[in-house]
This record gives structure tokens, sequence and C-alpha cells, in this order.
């Protein structure tokens, strides 16, 4: 009996240590800058630059030469931004992601060049926003509040705790990411994948950088389950996982959510007969998520969200590069535009695991240097292009 017990105990045990990760995602203690790229990433990056060597060199210059390290920039803030269906109307729409991005942009410049005007004009953008902005309405406003909340604490992280300078209204830019935001993004969307991953992408880092474990949590939880439902694996059975509150319940209805694709494949994601466009959305957004969760502590890498991500770069690489595209797959025809996507999941996956991505590796060295898409992706070739931190 005591011996019955003991397995029963130990089972137990390891049953806990098993399970307990993805219950409880959130790190004791946060790690800060700790939203897609760390101090040492960043550290990393900075030498290269100061040390002219490529392709982080020609990155940098890429990425300063834009729009968004402009020292001029004017931030445009709204009370109500207002985004429609294709961005129809677009009232504040792309002057707030790009206004985002421009404060991370600001903020990577002045951690390279510790030139204090980079980090004044981070804030200053920041500050606009945060001053004035109360909500995002019409039919796209929770994919709208995750692109611009998935730069935001990018942009915050490594103001706050890099930047010696001081940011007075930091405060008041915290309670704009809580109550504008969080509330929205922490929801999630039943919409097409890609909206719910960018939305957890931007519910995962603004909990790190107001370290909210309960949204963090949260955040995870639904990460983990869309994720599961965004990129097949043969692992999954004859027909994708979904997610339960869809109601995807007959073949015939995830077959039409799978844009009409009846052949799963492993690394067919639920958007590849889409397009490629929106594809790379949410194959971005779960890199940065992954990305996020190892600097955090939790290394999702090594389960299956790292094989999904693995899969989904793979399988999209082959076509973006060229492949014939067979008959059964999306009617024979797909859209390409994958876009500047894969540095993040390549760098983890091929140059920290060691895993052999012949596809993936041939588009990113092609793509590169990696740009932004103007939405919520910049600059990842200059902050995890063959970054071994």
């Amino acid at each position: 009996m005591r011996r019955t017990g003991l397995l029963a105990a130990l089972a137990a045990l390891l049953l806990g240590a098993l399970t307990a990760p993805a219950a409880h995602s959130a790190p004791t203690a946060f790690v800060h800058p700790g939203v897609t790229v760390s101090q040492s990433q960043l550290d990393f990056a900075r030498g290269k630059v100061l040390a002219g060597a490529q392709p982080w060199k020609g990155a940098y210059d890429q990425m300063m030469a834009s729009p968004y390290a402009d020292l001029n920039r004017t931030p445009k803030p709204r009370a109500t931004v207002e985004c429609g269906s294709y961005s129809n109307p677009n009232y504040g729409c792309t002057d707030e992601r790009e206004d985002a991005i421009a404060a991370y942009t600001d903020a990577l410049a002045w951690y390279v060049t510790r030139d204090t005007r980079y980090a004044q004009k981070a804030i200053q953008i920041m500050d606009a926003w945060s001053a004035t902005i109360t909500s995002h309405t019409n039919s796209n406003a929770p994919l709208q509040t995750g692109w611009a909340g998935s730069s935001w604490p990018k942009a915050a992280e490594i103001i706050k705790y890099t930047y010696p300078g001081g940011w007075a209204n930091q405060g008041r830019f915290a309670t704009m990411l809580r109550n504008v935001y969080l509330p929205v993004v922490i929801k999630g969307s039943n919409s097409n994948g890609n909206w719910e991953l960018s939305m957890m992408e931007a519910a995962v880092g603004i909990s790190v950088f107001l370290e909210d474990k309960a949204s963090y949590d949260t955040a995870m939880a639904k990460f983990r389950t869309r994720t599961a439902a965004y990129v097949y694996l043969a692992s999954d059975g004859s027909v994708p996982k979904t997610v339960p509150s869809q109601n995807l319940d007959t073949t015939a209805k995830i077959v039409s959510y799978w844009q009409g694709q009846s052949t799963f494949v492993t690394g067919l994601t639920q958007e590849t007969c889409r397009d490629f466009v929106h594809t790379g959305y949410g194959i971005s957004a779960i890199s940065h998520v992954a990305e996020t969760s190892r600097i955090q502590g939790q290394d999702l890498y090594g389960t299956d969200v790292g094989e999904r991500l693995r899969q989904a770069l793979g399988f999209q690489s082959k076509y973006q590069l060229g492949a014939a595209v067979p008959s059964w797959l999306c009617g024979g025809s797909i859209k390409l535009g994958l876009g500047p996507v894969t540095e993040v999941g390549y760098n983890a996956l091929h140059n920290r695991l060691g895993v052999a991505m012949t596809n993936t590796q041939a588009l990113t060295l092609n793509n590169r240097p990696a740009g932004s898409n103007n939405l919520f992706v910049a600059w990842e070739t200059l902050t995890h292009g063959d970054n071994p931190n």
C-alpha cells in the first residue's frame, strides 16, 4: 500500500511538473527589457553595429534612413482611432501604428548610439498618445489595438529600463496600456487566426511592461490554444485543432474556416490559402510571443509552439522561394508576400537549437536586411539576426 501511495504521489508530482508551466506562465519576477528583445540581444546588436559588421550595420543603416527614425517627426495622436475593414475608414489607424513603430525605432536608435535625442523623441511620441487616446472603434478595432499594442511596450521597455534621463510620464503611459489597450486585446477574437495571435502578442507584451501576472497567464493560455489551431501538424489528426469558442464542430466548418482547403499537411496554416501576407502576420506573432516567453524564463521553442513555428516557416518559405504549387494546395494557386517575418523564429530554432531549416534559411538570407511591414514588425535583422543571446 505504501509503495502504491508513493508511486501515486510521484505520478502526481510529475504530472504537476508537466502541466504547471502551461497553466502558470508568468515568471516570479519579470525580466526587463523583455518584450521580444532582451538587453543581451540589444548589447550584441549594438556591438556589431559599432564594429561595422554585417548584416547588422546594413540593417541599422536601413532603420536610420527610414521615416521612423526622423527626429523631426510629429506624432499625430487622436482621442478615438476609428478603423474599419481594410482600413476604411482610416481615422488615425496608420498614424497610430506608425507612431508606435517610430517610438520603437527611436528606442533602438537610442540604445545603439546613446544619442539622447532619440530617447527623448521616443518619449515625446509615447507621451503624445498617452495624453490623448481613449478608445478604438469600428470593425477593425481589435486588430488595430493588437498591432499598435505590440509595438508600444517594446519601445517603452527599452526607454524605461535603459535610458538614464528619466521619463516623467511613464505612469500615464502605463495607465494608457492598462485602460485603452489591455481590456480589448485580452478578450481575444473569434476572427481569423492572425487577429487573435497579434492581440495575444500585444497582451503578453503589455503584461510584461505592467508586470501583470494574471493578464500574462490569461494571454499565454489563449496564445497556446490559438497557435495549435493556426498551424497544422500531422500529429493533430485528420483535421486541425480548433478554438473551442468558435464552434468549428464539423469537418465542413473547419474546411471553410481554412479557406476551403481540405487536404491538411504539416506546416499548413489556417490562412495559407487566403494569402501569405496574413499568414505572415500570424507566424510573426507566434515568434514574438515565443521570444518574449523565452526571455521571461519559459522557453516555448522546445514545445509544440516551436514545432508549429518551424513547420509553418518552412512550408511557407518553400513556396515564397518559388516552388511549384501542387493542385491540392489552395486549388493550385497561392498569393505570395510573406513579409519580413522569419528572423526571430529562424534565429531561435536554427541558430540556438541547431534545427535544420533549409528553406527558411534561404528566404531569411535573401530578405536581409529585414525592414518593417509598417504594421507591427520592424528591424528584426538588427535585433535578432544571428543573435546568440
